[in-house]
C-alpha cells in the first residue's frame, strides 16, 4: 500500500522535525530565521503521531482479522511475534543512544542528554514497561513503542474474544452475529477511549488511552471491506458522527488529526487509491522513507544528541550555522534509519537476535554506568 507508506514518510519526516526543534542548542540558535516554521513543528509537530497510530489500527485489522473474525491459530505466538519485529531495531537503537548519550555528556550541557542508565531501567525498557514501572526515557518517543505492543495485544484480544469464549465452551453467538461480534467490541472499546479514556492523562501510559484512535483505523478497514456504497456511506457517516461528538465533549487536536486521517484513508480504500498501480513513480522517495520510517523514528535521537554535542563545542557561529546543523542532523539522521533498516528491522524475527540486541543493551549499559 504505497499511499499508506507515503502517508508514514511524511508524518515520520514531521515527528523528526518536532524532536529537532526542541531539543538541544541547534534549534535555539536556529529559532530567529523561521520562528512561525519552529514553532509550529515544536507545537504541532506532535500530532502525525496520530497518523502512525491510525494506519497501525488499519493494517492490524488487515492482519489480524480481514473479515471480522481472527485470523490467527496461536494468539500468544503471534503477541510475541509481533514483540520480536518491533524490539530488535528498538534494542539496536537502544544501545546506539546509551552509548551515544555517554560520549556526549561531557560535552553537551543539556537536559535532554539522558542520564546513566539503571540495570533496572534498562531491562524494563527491553520489556517495553519503562512508562508503566515509572523509569525515565533511555529516548525519546519510546513510549511510542511500548503503546504500539500494547495496542496490537488489547486488538487481537478484542477480536479473539468470541473464539476464545468458544474454545472455552461458552455460549457465543454463530454465523453473521459471531462475525460482526469483534467489530461491535472493537467499536464499543474505541467509542469509550475518545469519550472517556483519552480525556485521562493519567492513562497516557495504557493502550486505553490511545485505542480510539487506533480503533478508527481497524473500523475503517473493516467498513471499506462492504460490497454496497450505501452499507459504506452509512459507517463512513457513523464514525464521522462518533468523532464529532468526542470532539464536542472535549475538543482534542490530536483526535481531530486522528478522525481527518481515518476519513482519507475511508476515501483512498474505496477509490482504490492503496492499489500500487495508482501511485506515481515520482513519489517512490516517500514511499521509500515511509518503509523505513520505524527505523528512523527509533536512530533519528542518538544522531541529534552527537550533532547538537558537535555544533556545541564548534566555537562561536551564528544562526544560519545553528540550521545548517539541523539539515545536516535530518539528513544523517535518514542514513542512519536506512543502515538500521537494512541491517536490524528488515531481517527476519529471531529469539536468537532479541537476546543479543537485549544483552547488548544490558552490557552497553553497564559498561556506560561505571
Amino acid at each position: 500500500m504505497p499511499l499508506l507508506d507515503a502517508a508514514k514518510g511524511i508524518a515520520c519526516a514531521v515527528i523528526v522535525g518536532h524532536h529537532l526543534s526542541r531539543y538541544g542548542p541547534m534549534p535555539a540558535g536556529a529559532y530567529t530565521l523561521a520562528p512561525d516554521f519552529f514553532g509550529w513543528l515544536s507545537e504541532d509537530g506532535r500530532l502525525a503521531v496520530q497518523v502512525f497510530l491510525v494506519i497501525a489500527g488499519f493494517l492490524a485489522a488487515a492482519s489480524l482479522a480481514p473479515d471480522g473474525t481472527l485470523r490467527v491459530e496461536r494468539p500468544v505466538a503471534r503477541i510475541l511475534q509481533r514483540y520480536g519485529r518491533l524490539v530488535m531495531p528498538y534494542l539496536a537503537a537502544l544501545t546506539v543512544c546509551v552509548i551515544v548519550a555517554a560520549v556526549v555528556r561531557p560535552w553537551l550541557d543539556e537536559e535532554v542528554v539522558p542520564a546513566s542508565p539503571t540495570f533496572g531501567q534498562l531491562v524494563a525498557h527491553g520489556l517495553l514497561l519503562q512508562d508503566l514501572l515509572g523509569y525515565e526515557s533511555l529516548s525519546t518517543g519510546v513510549w511510542y513503542v511500548a503503546i504500539d505492543f500494547q495496542l496490537f495485544a488489547l486488538a487481537l484480544v478484542l477480536v479473539g474474544l468470541p473464539s476464545m469464549l468458544q474454545r472455552a465452551g461458552g455460549a457465543v453467538p454463530q454465523g453473521l452475529r459471531a462475525r460482526w461480534l469483534p467489530v461491535a467490541l472493537v467499536f464499543g472499546l474505541a467509542v469509550a477511549s475518545l469519550v472517556l479514556f483519552n480525556r485521562n492523562a493519567g492513562l497516557d501510559d495504557t493502550a486505553f488511552y490511545f485505542f480510539g484512535t487506533y480503533g478508527l483505523g481497524m473500523l475503517v478497514f473493516w467498513i471499506g471491506r462492504a460490497t454496497r456504497f450505501s452499507i459504506w456511506q452509512s459507517g463512513i457517516a457513523l464514525l464521522a458522527m462518533i468523532g464529532a461528538g468526542a470532539l464536542a465533549i472535549d475538543w482534542r487536536s490530536r483526535i481531530a488529526t486522528a478522525l481527518v486521517t481515518a476519513l482519507l484513508i475511508a476515501v483512498a480504500q474505496r477509490r482504490n487509491w492503496l492499489s500500487p498501480k495508482h501511485w506515481p513513480v515520482a513519489a517512490m522517495p516517500l514511499v521509500r522513507l515511509g518503509r523505513m520510517s520505524y527505523s528512523l523514528f527509533l536512530i533519528h535521537f542518538p544522531v541529534l544528541l552527537a550533532m547538537n554535542a558537535a555544533v556545541a563545542n564548534a566555537g562561536p557561529h551564528g544562526s544560519w550555522f545553528d540550521a545548517a546543523g539541523l539539515a545536516a542532523t535530518f539528513g544523517l539522521s535518514v542514513v542512519a534509519g536506512a543502515l538500521l533498516y537494512r541491517w536490524v528491522e528488515a531481517r527476519p524475527a529471531s529469539w536468537r537476535a532479541v537476546f543479543a540486541l537485549f544483552a547488548a543493551l544490558l552490557v552497553s549499559g553497564i559498561v556506560v554506568s561505571h
